[in-house]
C-alpha cells in the first residue's frame, strides 16, 4: 500500500511540475508577444512620422516662389528626394515590418530581434533624410523673414556707425577718409543688392550678401572706434617718443655712456617700419592687432626712460666705487703690511703658531685679488665699450669682498690687541691680588688671636704659590696668554678665599670672646653655664673659635634665649 502511495505522490509531483513549467512558458511567451507588439506599434508610429505634411507644405511654398532657374533646380531636386522617401524608403520599412510579423508568428525570436533592430535603424536613417530635406527647404521658405531680421539689425548698427563718423572730428580720420567713404558706399550697394536678391528670390546669393554686410559693418565699427587712436599714436605719440629718446641717447653717448646693449638705433628703425606697415594696412581699413602693436612700441620707448635713469644711477655708483674701493684696498694693505712686519715679534711674544696667524696671509691674498680685479674693471671702463650698469655691478662685487675682508681684519686686530691688553690687565690684577693679601693679613692682625688656625696658613700658602706662578708666567718670554689667564684666575680665586677666611676667623673669634665675657656674669648662679663657658674658653685658646662660640651661646641661652642674634648685632655695630 505504501509503495502505491509513493508512486501516486511521485506522479502527482511530476504532473504539478509539468503544469508549472507549462504555465511559466505560457506567461513568458505572452510577455514576449506583448513586448513585440509594443515594439512593432512604436516602429509603425515612427514610420508614419517620416513623411510629415510639413515637407509637402514647404515644397508648395517653394513652388510659388520660383522665378529663376537656380531655385527651380533646387525645387525639382527636393521633390525627387521627397518622392524617393515616400515611394521607396517608407514602403521598404513597411515590407520589413510585415516580414518581422511573419517571423514572429513561427516563434523565431532571434531572427525577429535582428529584423526589428534593422527596421529601427532604417527608420532612423529615413527620418534623418526627411529632417535634412525639411531644413534645406525651410532655408528658402524662411529665408526672407530670417535675413530681413538680420539686415534690419545691421542697418541700425550701420546708421549708428555712420552718425558716429559724422559727429566726430573729421580730422581724426583724415588719413583714411577716402577708403572709409568708399566702404560706406560699398555698404549701401550691398543693402541694394540684398533687396534685389530678395525681390528676385535669388536666395543662394542672399546669404553671401548678408555675410558680406555683417563683415563689412563689423570692420567699419572697429575702424571708427580705433582709427583715431591708431593715427594719434602712429603720427604723434610714437614719433615724439622717438625724437625724445634719440635726443637723450645722443647726449648720453656724448657724455661717455655706452648704450650699445639697448640696440636703440636698430629698434627705432624697426619701430618706424612697424608703424609704416600699420598705416599701409590702415589705408585698406585693416586694423587687426594695430592697437596692440603700437602700444607695444610705446611701452618699449617708455621703458627706455627707466633704462636711461638706471645707467645714470649706475654711473654715480661706479664713480663712487672708483674712488672708495682703491682707497679701501690701500688702507687695508697698509694695515696688513704693518702687522706682517711685526708678526714674528707677536708670535714670539705671545707664543702663537703659524695656524694662529695664517689669517693675515689670507687677508693679504684677498686684498691683492680685489686690487687686481679692480684694475681689470678700470681697464674695461677706459675702453668705453661697457655699460655703467655692468661696471657698477662688478665694482659692487669687489666692494662686497673687501667689506668681508675688512670685517675679518678688524676681528684679527681686536684679537691681537687683546693679547697685549690681557698682559697689561694681568699685571694690574697682580697688584690687586697682592693688595687683597695685605688686607687679609691686616684683618688677622686687627684682633689678638690666641692662636691662628692652620687652615688659614694652608690657604695663604696656596694663594702665595699661585701668585708666584703668575709672576713666573708674566716674566716668561714668550708669554702664553692662555696659560697666563688661567694663572690669573687661579690666583685671584685663592686670594679671595684667604681674604674671606680671615674675615670669618676674626668675626667668629670676636663673637666667641664677647659671648664668654658676657656669660661670666652668670657663672656664680648656674653651674651648667659655668661648665659651658669653661669649655668655650678651652676651645677658644686652642683656636677652635667656632665650637667655642657654640658652647658659649648654648650656655647663655639657658637664661637669655636669643643671645646669638644680639651678639651678631653687637658685632655688626663694632664692625
Amino acid at each position: 500500500m505504501s509503495e502505491q502511495l509513493a508512486s501516486l505522490i511521485t506522479i502527482a509531483y511530476v504532473i504539478i511540475t509539468i503544469g508549472v513549467v507549462i504555465t511559466m512558458l505560457v506567461i513568458i511567451i505572452k510577455n514576449i508577444k506583448k513586448q513585440y507588439s509594443e515594439t512593432v506599434v512604436n516602429l509603425e508610429r515612427n514610420k508614419n512620422l517620416i513623411i510629415s505634411g510639413s515637407i509637402l507644405s514647404e515644397l508648395n511654398k517653394v513652388e510659388s516662389l520660383i522665378n529663376n532657374k537656380d531655385l527651380e533646380d533646387k525645387y525639382n531636386y527636393w521633390k525627387e528626394l521627397f518622392k524617393d522617401l515616400k515611394d521607396h524608403d517608407v514602403p521598404k520599412i513597411t515590407d520589413d515590418l510585415i516580414a518581422a510579423e511573419e517571423t514572429f508568428s513561427v516563434s523565431k525570436f532571434n531572427d525577429v530581434n535582428n529584423r526589428l533592430a534593422n527596421i529601427e535603424f532604417d527608420i532612423y536613417i529615413a527620418k534623418s533624410k526627411a529632417q535634412k530635406l525639411l531644413d534645406d527647404i525651410k532655408e528658402i521658405t524662411l529665408s526672407e523673414q530670417k535675413n530681413r531680421e538680420i539686415v534690419t539689425k545691421l542697418k541700425s548698427e550701420y546708421r549708428t556707425i555712420f552718425l558716429q563718423y559724422n559727429n566726430n572730428n573729421k580730422e581724426d580720420y583724415s588719413l583714411i577718409q577716402v577708403p572709409l567713404e568708399l566702404q560706406f558706399e560699398n555698404v549701401d550697394k550691398l543693402f541694394s543688392a540684398f533687396e534685389m536678391a530678395m525681390e528676385n528670390n535669388v536666395y543662394s546669393e542672399v546669404g553671401k550678401i548678408v555675410k558680406a554686410l555683417d563683415d563689412t559693418i563689423g570692420n567699419l565699427k572697429i575702424v571708427i572706434e580705433e582709427a583715431p587712436s591708431i593715427i594719434l599714436m602712429g603720427k604723434s605719440l610714437i614719433p615724439n617718443r622717438i625724437k625724445e629718446v634719440s635726443k637723450i641717447y645722443d647726449k648720453m653717448v656724448s657724455e661717455g655712456y655706452n648704450l650699445d646693449y639697448l640696440n636703440i638705433e636698430y629698434n627705432i628703425s624697426e619701430s618706424e617700419k612697424k608703424v609704416a606697415d600699420v598705416f599701409d594696412r590702415l589705408n585698406v581699413l585693416n586694423l587687426e592687432d594695430s592697437i596692440f602693436e603700437l602700444k607695444t612700441i610705446l611701452d618699449y620707448f617708455d621703458r627706455l626712460y627707466n633704462d636711461f635713469d638706471k645707467e645714470k644711477i649706475a654711473k654715480k655708483v661706479f664713480d663712487e666705487y672708483l674712488r672708495s674701493v682703491i682707497l679701501k684696498c690701500k688702507k687695508m694693505k697698509k694695515i696688513i703690511n704693518s702687522i706682517s712686519s711685526k708678526l714674528d715679534d707677536i708670535k714670539y711674544s705671545y707664543d702663537l703658531t703659524d695656524d694662529d696667524v695664517k689669517i693675515i696671509g689670507e687677508l693679504h691674498d684677498e686684498v691683492q685679488s680685489c686690487e687686481e680685479l679692480y684694475d681689470q674693471v678700470v681697464a674695461t671702463f677706459r675702453e668705453k665699450n661697457t655699460a655703467y650698469s655692468r661696471l657698477s655691478k662688478e665694482m659692487e662685487k669687489i666692494n662686497l669682498r673687501l667689506v668681508k675682508a675688512e670685517e675679518k681684519l678688524d676681528y684679527t686686530l681686536r684679537s691681537l690687541g687683546s693679547l697685549k691688553e690681557d698682559e697689561i690687565r694681568a699685571r694690574e690684577q697682580l697688584d690687586e691680588i697682592k693688595d687683597i693679601v695685605k688686607q687679609a693679613k691686616s684683618h688677622m692682625a686687627s684682633f689678638k688671636l690666641p692662636i691662628i688656625p692652620k687652615n688659614y696658613y694652608v690657604e695663604l700658602e696656596e694663594a702665595n704659590e699661585a701668585m708666584r706662578e703668575m709672576i713666573i708666567e708674566l716674566e716668561k718670554k714668550p708669554i702664553s696668554i692662555k696659560t697666563l689667564n688661567t694663572r690669573v684666575d687661579t690666583a685671584r680665586d685663592l686670594v679671595l678665599k684667604v681674604y674671606n677666611t680671615s674675615l670669618e676667623i676674626v668675626k667668629t673669634a670676636s663673637m666667641a670672646e664677647n659671648a664668654i665675657v658676657y656669660g661670666n656674669r652668670y657663672r656664680a648662679i648656674n653651674a651648667s653655664i659655668d661648665n659651658g663657658l669653661t669649655k668655650a674658653e678651652r676651645d677658644f685658646f686652642k683656636g677652635n673659635f667656632k665650637s667655642s662660640l657654640e658652647y658659649a651661646i648654648n650656655a647663655i641661652n639657658v637664661i637669655e634665649p636669643g643671645i646669638h642674634k644680639r651678639l651678631l648685632e653687637a658685632y655688626q655695630k663694632e664692625k
